[in-house]
């Protein structure tokens, strides 16, 4: 039987920690200006996850969050002030891959990007898929 994919990662001071088990769902980039704000970059990339495929496995528990949008808060931690991700009120926890351990797994590659009129004119994002 094959092994299950488990991707591990965390925020900057290691007090949140998670676990996200494969498949990697909707890989994607944003420049939306609540991602800007959110992350402090001009684009983030986000990996979707079942609710259920995420654990929070760090010394501080689950990550801190506010509330962002009707739908979803924003996750980050409360000690170092990392943003870690997204939490749905649905079935989904969305990730920052920067926050991944390791980041060069193919399934986590972007395959789209929203919001490409969002940052500043001079930044570009090109998707590039093998």
């Amino acid at each position: 039987m094959p092994s299950k994919t488990v991707y591990e990662g965390g925020c900057l001071c290691g007090a949140i920690r998670f676990e996200a088990k494969a498949p990697a769902l909707n890989p994607h980039s944003c420049s939306c200006k609540m991602c800007q704000r959110h992350s402090g970059a001009l684009t983030t990339v986000w990996i979707e996850f079942s609710k259920e495929a995420v654990v929070w496995t760090g010394p501080n528990g689950k990550p801190a969050t506010y509330r962002s949008s009707e739908i979803s808060s924003r996750a980050f931690c409360a000690n170092c002030g990392s943003t870690v991700g997204a939490i749905d009120d649905g079935p989904v926890v969305a990730l920052l891959l920067g926050g991944f351990d390791n980041a060069d797994d193919k399934a986590l590659i972007p395959v789209a990007h929203s919001f490409r009129d969002s940052p500043p004119e001079w930044w570009r994002i090109e998707i590039h898929n093998e």
